[in-house]
């Protein structure tokens, strides 16, 4: 299976990597700007790195047109923001659309010719469980991954007529360098929070990925991965 992962050089996009790899999938990922970690994924995996911004255009069509197939897109790049609605100038709102939403728009249409063509696919969006709940002091990252709930279930309805499925995972806390910037104290306490009494994994999550990859019945679905924290 050709399996194509978008934000592939760390996290739970690598991780995902490294599964779909591990397996035997004939794996690509887009990464932006981190040139040293994907060429370890790469070298890790053997995946095919190809680097390109999610949010231009004409850089996810040049790497796409590198491939020479696509059975499963994962759109897993994303970026954040912490602080209150003030504190987000409106330049750094537009950039978290333009990779969270937008990103996903592109390459869904660089994969779609692929997918029409054998008339199947599938494709997995990385949500959040803000997008589900919201979260204080996020809110454009909150509205980004509410607007990846709406557009899987969109596309779900609007592609399954043609063999193609489309599910989200919307993630927990998961111990990656995108919270970074969050103390120690609150992860631990959002931690004990939870049901199960811990953050996730990138693993975790990509164990998820690959079960909504794989299923050939669901559809439309958004598979809550946190461990308990939002029921």
């Amino acid at each position: 299976m050709r399996v194509v992962i978008t934000g592939g050089s760390r996290g739970i996009g690598a991780a995902a990597v490294r599964r779909f790899a591990g397996r035997g999938d004939e794996v690509a990922f887009l990464y932006e700007k981190e040139h040293e970690a994907a060429r370890a994924v790469a070298g890790e995996t053997g995946a095919l790195a190809l680097c390109a911004d999610v949010a231009a255009g004409e850089e996810v069509a040049e790497a796409f047109s590198r491939l020479p197939g696509v059975d499963v897109l994962v759109n897993c790049a994303g970026i954040a923001h912490y602080g209150t609605i003030s504190q987000i100038g409106e330049t750094e709102w537009d950039r978290l659309f333009a990779v969270n939403v937008k990103g996903i728009y592109h390459c869904v249409n660089a994969a779609l010719p692929f997918f029409l063509a054998k008339q199947a696919g599938s494709i997995v969006n990385v949500s959040s469980m803000w997008g589900q709940v919201g979260a204080s002091c996020e809110a454009a990252y909150s509205a980004t991954k509410g607007a990846v709930i709406a557009l899987t279930k969109a596309l779900a309805k609007e592609l399954g007529p043609s063999g193609i499925r489309v599910n989200a995972v919307a993630p927990g806390v998961v111990e990656t360098d995108m919270v970074r910037a969050v103390s120690r104290d609150v992860l631990d306490g959002l931690a004990e929070e939870a049901a199960l009494g811990r953050n996730g994994t990138p693993g975790d999550i990509a164990r998820a990925i690959e079960y909504l990859a794989d299923a050939p019945f669901v559809t439309g679905q958004v598979l809550g991965v946190n461990g308990g924290l939002v029921i």
